[in-house]
C-alpha cells in the first residue's frame, strides 16, 4: 500500500469489526491515513476494537446501513469508504431473504448515495463470487448490490465520486466460514463435516483480499470491479489437510450438498472476461458504459463472448494436499489451534 496516496486522508469502513474490516483496519493503521472510521452496529465488537487497538486514529460510529440518516452522519468529511458490511452466512440468508435485500442491496445503495451527498472521493464495494450465476438469496442480493453500484456510476459520471467493486472468493478463517468450523470440530473430538469431497472454492488469504481493495482504491475507475486470481482447492483436500496437520485418525463426514451452495463458485462470467483487462495478479472487469439506446447493439455482436470460459474454481490453479496443508499451516486460526486455544466456529 502507498502510504503517501492516503497521507492525512479519512477512510471510512462499513462493517469495520468483521473479519474483513478488522484486517483493513490493521493495514490502514500502518498506511498514514489521518482518520479511520468504523461504522458497524455492534456495540461489544467495537468495544473489544477499541481497547486492543488503543489508535486515538480509528474512531467509531454505531449504526446500521439500512439506516440512511446514520451513515450520512459518519460520512462526512471523509474521503475513502470500503463497504463491507453485509449479511453474509447463505443458510440465514435463504431462510430470511428480505432481510439479505435489506442489508445487502439497500444498505449499499445508502452508502453510495450518502458518499455522493458527501462529495467522497472513493467508494469501494466489497462482493463475492457468489454473485455470479447467483443460486442463493446472499448471492443475488450481492448481484444486485453490484449492479446498483455499476448504474450509480453510470448516472453520476461527472460527480467527484467514483464508484468500483472489489469481488471474491472464500477467505481462510474468515468468521462462520469452513475451516473455523473445522477446527472446532477437530478441537472437540468429533469427525469433520464435508458436504461434498469433490466440491471446489478459491482460497485466497485474508491478507489477499485486503490488498484486492487497497488495489481498487488505487486503480479504480468508474464502474469497475476487480478480481484478484486465486487457487482453488476440493473440500475434500481441504478437509484432509487439516486432518493432516492436526494428526487426527477420524475421517471426514459427508453430509451432502446444503440448500443454497454449488458445486464449484465462479468469479468472472464468459461476459466479464470478454471485456476485462488482465493486470497480472488481478482481473478489472470495465463497466458496461451502454444507455438505454441499445440499437448499435443489435447489429453486430461479439464473438469473444462466445468463445470465453468463466472463471471458476473447477477450471483455475488447483491447490493439491501438500500445497493446501503448507497454506493452511501459515494460517494465524490454524497456529492457535495448534497452540491449544480454543475458537469459536
Amino acid at each position: 500500500m502507498n502510504s503517501h496516496t492516503f497521507a492525512g486522508k479519512r477512510l471510512l469502513i462499513t462493517g469495520g469489526t468483521g473479519t474483513f474490516g478488522n484486517a483493513v483496519v490493521e493495514m490502514a493503521s500502518h498506511a498514514g491515513f489521518g482518520e479511520i472510521r468504523i461504522f458497524s452496529r455492534d456495540e461489544k465488537k467495537q468495544d473489544d476494537m477499541r481497547r486492543r487497538l488503543k489508535n486515538s486514529a480509528i474512531k467509531f460510529y454505531l449504526g446500521d446501513v439500512r439506516n440512511y440518516d446514520g451513515v450520512l452522519q459518519a460520512m462526512r468529511g471523509v474521503d475513502l469508504v470500503f463497504h463491507a458490511a453485509a449479511l453474509k452466512q447463505v443458510p440465514s440468508c435463504e431462510f430470511f431473504p428480505i432481510e439479505a435485500v435489506q442489508t445487502n442491496t439497500l444498505g449499499a445503495e445508502n452508502v453510495m448515495n450518502a458518499a455522493l451527498a458527501s462529495r467522497v472521493s472513493k467508494v469501494i464495494v466489497l462482493s463475492t463470487d457468489k454473485a455470479v450465476y447467483p443460486v442463493n438469496a446472499m448471492g443475488m442480493s450481492k448481484a444486485l448490490m453490484e449492479k446498483c453500484m455499476a448504474a450509480k456510476a453510470r448516472m453520476h459520471q461527472d460527480s467527484p465520486t467514483v464508484f468500483c467493486g472489489t469481488r471474491y472468493g472464500n477467505v481462510m478463517g474468515s468468521r462462520g466460514s469452513v475451516i473455523p468450523l473445522f477446527l472446532s470440530q477437530i478441537q472437540s473430538g468429533e469427525p469433520l463435516t464435508v458436504t461434498d469431497p469433490e466440491m471446489t472454492r478459491f482460497m485466497m488469504t485474508i491478507e489477499g483480499a485486503v490488498e484486492l481493495v487497497l488495489y481498487a482504491f488505487e486503480h479504480g475507475r468508474p464502474g469497475d470491479i476487480f478480481v484478484r486470481k486465486a487457487p482453488s482447492a476440493t473440500i475434500g483436500t481441504l478437509a484432509k489437510a487439516i486432518e493432516q496437520i492436526f494428526d487426527t485418525e477420524k475421517s471426514y463426514r459427508v453430509i451432502g450438498t446444503r440448500h443454497g451452495e454449488k458445486l464449484y463458485e465462479t468469479l468472472m462470467n464468459r461476459e466479464e472476461i470478454a471485456r476485462a483487462e488482465d493486470l497480472g495478479d488481478y482481473y478489472r472487469i470495465c463497466a458496461d458504459t451502454r444507455d438505454l439506446n441499445y440499437s448499435s447493439y443489435f447489429s453486430e455482436g461479439k464473438h469473444e463472448i462466445s468463445e470465453a470460459e468463466d472463471y471458476h474454481s473447477h477450471n483455475s490453479a488447483r491447490l493439491n494436499l501438500e500445497a493446501m496443508t503448507a497454506t493452511l499451516q501459515g494460517l494465524a486460526c490454524v497456529q492457535e489451534a495448534l497452540s491449544g486455544r480454543m475458537l469459536p466456529a
